[in-house]
Order: C-alpha cells, then sequence, then structure tokens
C-alpha cells in the first residue's frame, strides 16, 4: 500500500496498493478539511488528559490499593478538589479528637514534616496526627518557655543589686570613721516634735536606704509645708548604720527625719512572744504554700504567677510584718500617714491629716481609678481559699481589698478596736486550719482585722501596680495621681523595673551624691 500525499496545499490523500501502479477500487480518498480540524483537536486535548492522568495517579499512590481503579474512579466522579477537602476535614476532626502520641520521636520543622510524608508515602491521616503532634509540641515549648521566663522574672525581683549593696557598705563605712554621720538623728532641738500631735507624722518601715531617701526627698519636695513634716524610719538591725548615716549626712531641709532600729526598743515580754509567733505561723503558711507548689504541675498551671507572687521574700519580711504592730512601734502617737519604701509623693499630701475616718481605724483606697468598683486583681478571691467553710461562711470572694502602701491609720480607734489582737486570732485559726486559709503574706489576715473598720478615700490618693507586669495606667492619671506605687516584683531599683514608669522615680534619686556615684547607681 502506498500513500500520495498532494503537494498544493494536502487537498487529498491516496491510499493505493503496492502491487500496481494504479489506484485500485479500494482507493480511499480523506479530505483535508476533515483531517486538519481532528490533528487541531488531539493537540489540544492529548497534553491536557496527559497532564490530568498524572496527577491522578500520584495523588492515588498512597490512597488506592489499586492504581487503575482509582485512576478511573477519580476520572469520572467529578470535583477531585471537592473529595480532597472532604477528606482531609474528616482526617483533621479525626485528629482533633484523637490522642497523640507523646512517646514517639517529634517533628521539629515542617520540612522534615513534608520528608516524612513524602519517603514513607502515608496517608492524609497520618498527616494530621502528625500536624497536631508537631503543634502541640510546639504549643508546650512555648508555654514552658514563658513560663521559665516569668520564674527567672520573679527570680531576678528577689536578690538585693550590687549597686544598693555597695552603698549600704559604703555608707556602714562612713558611719564608722565620720563623726558627723553618727550625729544625733534629729538633732536635739527637734526631739520634742516626735510625739507632737500638732505636726505630720509619716512612718517608714524599710531596710532599704535608697528607696526610704526618694519616698521622704519626693515627699518634702512636694509639700507645701515641710518644716510640720515628722519622718519615722523603722528599720533592722544590720541596716541601722547605713540608715542612720545616710540621714546623718543628708539633711532634709525644714522636715524632722528620725532613725529608729528594732534593737533599740524595748519590748515587753508578751510583745516579743506575740512577734515570734506571728513570725512563726507566717513561715509555715508559706512553707505549706511552697510544699503544694512542688506538688502541681507547674508546665501546665495557669495560676503560677499568683503562685510565685505569693511565695516571694517580701511574704517573710520582718519589716512588712511588723505594720500590724505599728501602735506599739509609736505608742505616743495617735494620727500617721503609712508610706511604703516603693512609692514616690508626686502632690502635696497634708490633707491626708485633715480626713476624717468617720471612726474607722484605717484610710485607703479601694476602688479603682478607672472607674470599676475594685483595682485589679484585690478581691477577696485573689488573697482566700473559699473552698475552706471557714472563709466562705465569713467573707464575700467579690468584695473589694483595700490597697497597701499609702494608708491613714488613727492608732487610738486602732488600739480601741484591737486590730492586732483580732489579727493574731485569725493567725491562730489559721494554724488550726491547716494553714490553709489564705496566701502567703500580711495582707490576707490584714483585710480580715480591719473588716468593719475601713474609709474609703479617693482613688488618685494612691495609684498602685507600677511594679506588675505591663503597667496600663495612663499618663493622665499616672500625672494626677498623689501617690504613685510600685507594688509588684519589678521595682523601680532593680533591672527588671518598666523603662516607661522608672523615670518617675529615678528624678528623685540624689544622683550627685559621692556614695551613689561611686556604686554607679541607676539615676
Amino acid at each position: 500500500m502506498k500513500f500520495y500525499i498532494s503537494t498544493t496545499g494536502i487537498k487529498r490523500l491516496t491510499i493505493s496498493s503496492a502491487g500496481t501502479g494504479k489506484a485500485s477500487p479500494a482507493t480511499r480518498r480523506i479530505s483535508g478539511r476533515t483531517v486538519l480540524p481532528l490533528v487541531l483537536v488531539l493537540a489540544l486535548i492529548l497534553p491536557f488528559l496527559f497532564v490530568r492522568i498524572a496527577f491522578i495517579v500520584l495523588e492515588s499512590a498512597t490512597a488506592c490499593s489499586s492504581t487503575l481503579d482509582c485512576i478511573g474512579w477519580r476520572f469520572f466522579s467529578g470535583s477531585d478538589e471537592s473529595m480532597l477537602r472532604e477528606e482531609l476535614t474528616r482526617a483533621l476532626l479525626e485528629a482533633k479528637d484523637g490522642k497523640v502520641d507523646n512517646n514517639e520521636e517529634g517533628i521539629e520543622s515542617f520540612n522534615q514534616l513534608v520528608q516524612e510524608m513524602t519517603l514513607k508515602q502515608q496517608d492524609v491521616k497520618a498527616f494530621a496526627f502528625k500536624t497536631k503532634a508537631m503543634l502541640s509540641r510546639m504549643e508546650h515549648n512555648v508555654q514552658s518557655a514563658r513560663q521559665r521566663e516569668s520564674i527567672y522574672w520573679h527570680l531576678a525581683s528577689h536578690g538585693v543589686p550590687k549597686s544598693l549593696h555597695c552603698l549600704c557598705l559604703k555608707l556602714a563605712e562612713e558611719y564608722a570613721v565620720n563623726a558627723m554621720a553618727r550625729s544625733r538623728l534629729p538633732p536635739p532641738e527637734y526631739v520634742s516634735r516626735l510625739s507632737d500631735p500638732s505636726f505630720h507624722h509619716l512612718v517608714l518601715l524599710t531596710d532599704n536606704v535608697l528607696a526610704a531617701s526618694v519616698v521622704i526627698s519626693s515627699t518634702v519636695e512636694k509639700s507645701a509645708n515641710p518644716e510640720n513634716l515628722i519622718f519615722h524610719i523603722v528599720t533592722d538591725k544590720k541596716t541601722y548604720t547605713p540608715m542612720h548615716a545616710w540621714f546623718a549626712l543628708h539633711s532634709i531641709q525644714s522636715a524632722v527625719v528620725e532613725v529608729k532600729g528594732l534593737h533599740q526598743y524595748e519590748w515587753s515580754q508578751e510583745v516579743n512572744v506575740a512577734v515570734k509567733e506571728m513570725l512563726e505561723i507566717h513561715r509555715l503558711i508559706w512553707g505549706e504554700y511552697y510544699k503544694k507548689l512542688k506538688e502541681e504541675d507547674f508546665e501546665y498551671d495557669g495560676e503560677h504567677k499568683r503562685f510565685l507572687e505569693a511565695l516571694s521574700p517580701s511574704c517573710l519580711s520582718l519589716m512588712n510584718l511588723l505594720r500590724i504592730y505599728i501602735p506599739e512601734l509609736f505608742p505616743d502617737l495617735n494620727k500617721i500617714v503609712f508610706l511604703d519604701d516603693d512609692i514616690v509623693v508626686q502632690h502635696d499630701i497634708s490633707s491626708l491629716w485633715e480626713l476624717d475616718l468617720n471612726g474607722n481605724v484605717v484610710g485607703a483606697v479601694v476602688n479603682s481609678w478607672d472607674g470599676d468598683n475594685c483595682c485589679p486583681g484585690r478581691k477577696y478571691k485573689d488573697y482566700f481559699n473559699f473552698s475552706h467553710p471557714i472563709i466562705s461562711s465569713n467573707f464575700d470572694h467579690n468584695r473589694c481589698a483595700w490597697l497597701y502602701g499609702m494608708n491613714v491609720f488613727d492608732l487610738e480607734a486602732w488600739r480601741q478596736a484591737n486590730i492586732t489582737e483580732t489579727y493574731r486570732h485569725w493567725l491562730k485559726l489559721s494554724q488550726e486550719s491547716g494553714l490553709t486559709l489564705w496566701r502567703p503574706g500580711i495582707i490576707p489576715p490584714a483585710l480580715i482585722a480591719f473588716e468593719g473598720h475601713v474609709h474609703h478615700i479617693d482613688p488618685l490618693w494612691h495609684v498602685a501596680g507600677l511594679g506588675s507586669r505591663s503597667p496600663e495606667v495612663p499618663r493622665d492619671i499616672l500625672e494626677a495621681a498623689s501617690v504613685i506605687h510600685f507594688s509588684g516584683p519589678a521595682k523601680p531599683w532593680l533591672e527588671i523595673g518598666f523603662p516607661e514608669v522608672r523615670g518617675l522615680w529615678n528624678k528623685h534619686v540624689n544622683s550627685s551624691n559621692k556614695f551613689v556615684r561611686k556604686c554607679r547607681i541607676m539615676g
């Protein structure tokens, strides 16, 4: 058989037998008008079919036992994308409710996941479970990293900076060699003012020399009548000499400063025994709380920050715990303003002594500056164990707690109401109840002792929380507050202090002082 193709435009195609030179009767003519469209159609369809079949073969390689069966079914079944979506959805839902094998060697990255799926030719279900396992491990690692960071952050708040330790050593040395550093505080001509009710008496219980200097300098600077201010500083024995040296060498203009060590008090045997009992019960509560913390699965405990704050060394600080004995520390005073050592006074606070407490013992901020009923994290449920019947039957878990750190105390009303005795009673009750009534610290038993004896004052008198994570106090509130309080772990003298608010404290540090410069204290 021979083919004859016309060279003039391919108008016809002649097929003849091989044994004769003439066209046989069987000769077939196919018109060019029929062949050309057929060739064009095939040219368009065949590449598409090839690619389509190739994709189906690849996708069905791990899903079907027979590739030909899958090709036939998928090729004629309609939308393959819809089918894949449904299959993947089913696999993800199954993985969501399924358990992940944590003992299996984990996939750490997306590239590893792709390599695993490609080499082992696993199905969509395996892909979903492996993806879930990978994401679960990543979430666990992120959570663990955040909690470790929180632990390190709190640990950093527990230590004494090298600069503050240096300052105490330099001042103690100065006290030993410089007679001026040992001069009497206050000078003899001002001793009579220490118990004179016509003056404004402020009390600080602290072992931090630098912090005390900031409190006093900021108060005097903002006072309209600093000559009326009498500061009473109570400190421990080890801090007494540097504290005395600082205020002896840096006298405060007009105001009077008294520095007294605990070793200089002559308390009765009864008070000494009561103080020792108080310290021991607080240590036991702290120890019980620490024991429970170790038994918890700390990595997954959402309350870890609260645990860490409750276990802060300040909960066992003698200077903090002795606040409840202020009437015994100052038997000749009737009305005082108590200031914590991590506060800064921004406006004149003289009117606090004219405040009528309406027969109550303490004047304190209760409501929040933002208009809410309570300051954040300051409800009774944040301090007490309401699963215990003694607590749940006596207190409301939504009751607002008042702020400690800047308070007006009527010491005469305090003595008449037996506040300290009530405090001791509840400490003993806590010991008898398994030490589980409240979190460690002075605040929970103090809230109970002062229950019904609190006079609410304007929230702008005292804005707290500047030492907690992410202080979100608006700038206008900070400026309007009479006293700002760096309550929380991030104290302004620590490196972890927040830069956005630290400047409010640093500006009151005497950065020109030779001891401050030698010890390289930030200021």
